[in-house]
């Protein structure tokens, strides 16, 4: 007879009702950080954060330890946000995030070496999209108050289709950028971003259009 424990990213076992508690402290603090919920410093919901975080620890340690054939790196990919992962995607590792489970990918989407993602807030791909090396997504602010400083304060980012993001770009949460833009390397992205525009330095700041290829006759 199978048994009903399961392994848990500790490394011990956990009986079925835990994973079902786990699987649902889960998707409330989903819901929170969806939502825009401030996660105060000493809350439950900020206890799960980090136990999401020592999973994602796990899988990403063993992506980045070695060498990966595409097809692993994308299986490695998909167990870290907890769906499938599209076989156009590709990752150049290493690649690091620190939740995971609030990562969403296009077709065709490739994603440089040494990029973090701090996803806890939502972080959104389009497809067809390029980011750069050491591109950071950040989608947490910390409370400006000292004594609730532990609180985070959660809002997505959101990168549209065909978008090129330069290398050591850094993205800041509650920016969108929309289809077709180009992010200069080294820029630090504050605002939202238009489509087809070109923004370079910090914070960014639009300095052309991207022309549209002429039709053809």
């Amino acid at each position: 007879m199978m048994s009903r424990d399961a392994e848990s990213p500790g490394g011990g076992r956990e009986t079925a009702s835990q994973a079902a508690s786990a699987t649902q402290q889960l998707s409330d603090l989903l819901d929170a950080l969806n939502a825009g919920t401030t996660i105060p410093g000493d809350s439950p919901l900020h206890q799960a954060m980090h136990r999401v975080s020592q999973e994602a620890l796990r899988i990403t340690g063993e992506l980045n330890g070695g060498y990966h054939e595409p097809g692993r790196v994308r299986e490695l990919l998909a167990e870290l946000i907890g769906s499938p992962v599209d076989e156009s995607v590709t990752v150049f590792p290493p690649f690091r995030s620190d939740f995971g489970k609030n990562i969403v990918l296009g077709k065709r989407v490739f994603i440089n070496s040494g990029c973090v993602f701090q996803d806890q807030g939502g972080v959104s791909i389009g497809d067809d999209s390029l980011i750069g090396h050491n591109t950071v997504l950040a989608t947490l602010n910390h409370d400006l108050r000292p004594e609730r400083r532990a609180d985070m304060h959660p809002a997505p980012i959101v990168i549209g289709r065909q978008v090129w993001v330069g290398s050591n770009v850094t993205v800041l949460p509650g920016v969108t950028i929309g289809d077709g833009a180009v992010v200069a390397a080294a820029s630090v992205v504050t605002r939202d971003v238009p489509p087809r525009t070109v923004v370079l330095g910090s914070p960014a700041h639009a300095v052309r259009s991207v022309c549209q290829e002429p039709q053809q006759s």
